[in-house]
């Protein structure tokens, strides 16, 4: 799913730059390639975090 967004993120924002910058064409391999390299930093970036519960420190 991560692959899925980013893909569609990625192309989206090319679109929106590209029509902003005068209409130039859209560069959709150079937009794939980006969205991989973004899925995967984002997939890192998630194994760094721990799943682990927050533990509750009560002081009283």
């Amino acid at each position: 799913m991560t692959f899925v967004w980013s893909f569609i993120l990625v192309h989206m924002i090319n679109f929106v730059l590209m029509s902003l910058g005068g209409g130039q064409e859209l560069h959709l391999v150079t937009a794939s390639v980006l969205s991989v390299l973004f899925a995967i930093f984002v997939i890192l970036i998630s194994m760094t975090i721990p799943n682990d519960p927050v533990p509750n420190h009560h002081e009283h």
